[in-house]
């Protein structure tokens, strides 16, 4: 798992919790284990964090503390933890389709969207075409279940909250990523006009971070703020949920430092159509 104080917190409340009830009940972790039939460091491993428990560690700790009551709200919890880190080959085992749509009740919330990429055009603005071949690069790496055309209609349908006037949108991309893509070039001129569409509308503001010497903020892992209330991050490995206030905050900073360096409106827009002309 990603180094991250947001999955430790959590983690950490699970495990304070777990050692609550076994203090309420009068036993220590050597009588826990007894009862759990553990050997005793199993126990502090789970009561300091450093292990996380199953949901059948969580059933046996309540048991044996008779505090069945408090079960599944704590395996709640856990699951919780759980989400907050997700390995792809986890959350897309059943495909990308399922995938897509688990993201559509945060997109649906959200008021405030902030989203930075270094590598390629953010999955709220692409065109059908661009999200085919994102997408098929996707599946064709890690993803044994071919659902792409679904996965792209959902990804689509998920857009629409672009066009709502009480939602606000930043998007900082990379100047290479312009250029970047995995499909044919009339593919990318057509991502790029309709980019162009994207930067007019009255809600949406779109900055390129250009390549320049002088730079403060070197290019860091694409990521999307939402409100300011979370940030998730897709990594190598898999999909990071960030929660905790500080950490949220350094990616807010981060974003505002990027976008120090982007241009936007006409010098943006002039950027753009460059790379058009270079691309026929």
């Amino acid at each position: 798992m990603p180094a991250s104080s947001s999955v430790q917190a959590a983690r950490q409340v699970l495990a304070d919790r777990l050692r609550e009830i076994s203090k309420d009940a009068g036993l220590d972790g050597k009588r826990l284990a007894q009862a759990c039939g553990w050997h005793p460091s199993k126990v502090s491993r789970i009561a300091t964090a450093k292990t996380s428990p199953s949901t059948d560690d969580i059933r046996a700790w309540c048991h044996a503390c008779g505090a069945d009551d408090q079960t599944e709200d704590l395996v709640a919890s856990l699951r919780a933890v759980e989400g907050m880190w997700v390995e792809w080959r986890r959350m897309e085992r059943a495909g990308l389709r399922q995938a897509q749509q688990a993201r559509l009740p945060l997109y649906e919330r959200t008021r405030w969207f902030r989203s930075y990429s270094p590598g390629l055009i953010p999955g709220l603005i692409q065109t059908y075409s661009y999200t085919e071949d994102v997408l098929q690069g996707v599946q064709r790496r890690r993803v044994q279940v071919d659902d792409v055309a679904d996965a792209v209609a959902a990804r689509m349908e998920r857009q629409r909250v672009l066009y709502d006037g009480h939602r606000r949108f930043a998007f900082l991309i990379e100047e290479p990523v312009l250029r970047n893509a995995l499909g044919a070039p009339d593919t990318q001129v057509e991502q790029l006009e309709h980019l162009l569409r994207v930067a007019a509308l009255p809600n949406v503001s779109l900055g390129v971070v250009r390549t320049c010497l002088d730079r403060s903020r070197m290019p860091v892992e694409g990521f999307w703020i939402f409100d300011t209330a979370q940030v998730n991050v897709e990594l190598v490995s898999g999909y990071l949920t960030i929660t905790q206030p500080r950490e949220v905050t350094m990616y807010a900073e981060t974003f505002a430092e990027l976008a120090n360096h982007a241009a936007y409106g006409a010098k943006a827009r002039s950027m753009i159509m460059a790379v058009m002309d270079t691309l026929g």
